[in-house]
């Protein structure tokens, strides 16, 4: 069985790194400081064109929930459609109702306009009131992958949880295992979940270069983006599992 590593990466600069770094799949975002928002029409394209790895936008609206007004569901199923005519592998995307159930007539209306692109469910599951149900209803909807963290904020945190929803799943889906991942506790969560996807930012913290700091918001003066040298250990990890 082959594992495989998806980097979300928040830049272009920091999607090349992820191919660099030999990471097999980039899930592209913008705002990653707040869990990630659909890219720019421009950004996707430059990044379809200068990656030989497959790039999957996520296509969510703003930061926040996961419950959408009628006007931010109609931005989304035409960030489909972009991204469909710009050849993306595939996409990422989510929405739940209000009391907290998958939405899956807008979920299959949004898949309908996705052509041939394989679809990632992202980490609104983890907001789901039943994970197990929530499950079954990710994959009535036809989805390849559920990128999530069981439910707790980061993935180590809920191994037990993973495990189950890797059985329940089955052949029938993915489970790929999200947030916290890195090299130093992937190989724990590869042990435990069973799972043979995994998802990471792989980012660290470079000073922003400027002629002028700005010491009131010192978070100005830093920005977050992959790195390729935690990659290529991630999947030295994933190398020495698979043999």
């Amino acid at each position: 069985m082959k594992y495989t590593l998806e980097i979300c990466a928040g830049s272009v600069h920091s999607a090349l790194a992820a191919q660099e770094g030999g990471a097999d799949r980039v899930e592209l975002c913008n705002n990653l400081s707040e869990g990630g928002t659909t890219p720019s029409y421009g950004m996707v394209k430059i990044c379809n064109s200068l990656l030989d790895i497959p790039v999957f936008p996520i296509i969510r609206p703003r930061g926040g929930d996961f419950v959408y007004s009628n006007e931010e569901f109609q931005v989304m199923k035409e960030d489909v459609i972009s991204c469909n005519g710009l050849g993306c592998e595939g996409i990422v995307l989510g929405i739940l109702k209000a009391d907290g159930e998958i939405d899956t007539e807008r979920c299959s209306e949004l898949i309908s306009l996705s052509g041939k692109m394989q679809i990632t469910f992202h980490r609104a599951f983890d907001h789901c009131g039943d994970l197990e149900k929530g499950l079954e209803d990710v994959i009535s909807l036809g989805c390849h992958r559920l990128l999530t963290s069981g439910g707790a904020m980061f993935a180590e945190d809920a191994l037990f949880q993973l495990k189950r929803l890797t059985v329940q799943a089955g052949n029938r889906i993915c489970i790929m295992p999200g947030s916290g991942i890195t090299e130093e506790n992937l190989l724990k969560i590869a042990h435990a979940t069973g799972a043979h996807e995994f998802h990471s930012t792989a980012k660290k913290r470079i000073f922003k270069q400027g002629d002028k700091l700005d010491r009131n918001i010192m978070d100005a003066n830093y920005l977050y983006e992959t790195d390729a040298s935690k990659i290529k250990d991630m999947m030295q990890v994933l190398s020495l599992i698979g043999n």
